[in-house]
């Protein structure tokens, strides 16, 4: 078995990578269109390159991801990895919104911001499971 040509998975996993697909490419509209402003807003002031074209990368990103968890069942375990190394690359960004005071999606206090940050590690967890990423990864092991 490689990263492309996973066996299916149980109907949960199915269902629940389904619908983390259908979610990010919601939100990948979401930085394209209507909610632009508000991932603009949190792009980090130390982010070495200019908000609107980090929110433009990111929202064409979870398309693209999104779309591939929706799409492609036998290539899951990679697109799988790649969802959760999104979403550990983007936690600075929700860490810095916590840390500089950065109003956004509603999160208007401290207490709001610091209780998202455990969300994303749920989204993490939430992509490997799925798509069985972990579980079903290509042994580097050689067998016997």
């Amino acid at each position: 078995m490689s990263l492309l040509d996973a066996p299916p998975t149980s109907a949960p996993r199915t269902v629940a990578r389904v619908a983390l697909g259908a979610i990010l490419v919601f939100a990948g509209i979401s930085h394209l269109t209507y909610a632009r402003e508000e991932f603009v807003a949190q792009v980090p002031d130390w982010f070495p390159v200019a908000d609107d074209p980090v929110v433009v990368v990111s929202g064409v990103v979870e398309i693209g991801l999104g779309a591939a968890l929706i799409a492609f069942g036998r290539g899951r375990i990679g697109i799988g990895l790649l969802a959760a190394a999104f979403f550990v690359a983007v936690f600075p960004g929700n860490i810095a919104q916590y840390a500089e005071h950065t109003d956004a999606f509603g999160l208007d206090t401290d207490r709001a911001r610091f209780i998202r940050l455990f969300f994303q590690p749920v989204l993490v967890v939430w992509a490997l499971w799925s798509t069985a990423a972990w579980r079903d990864r290509p042994s580097r092991r050689p067998r016997p």
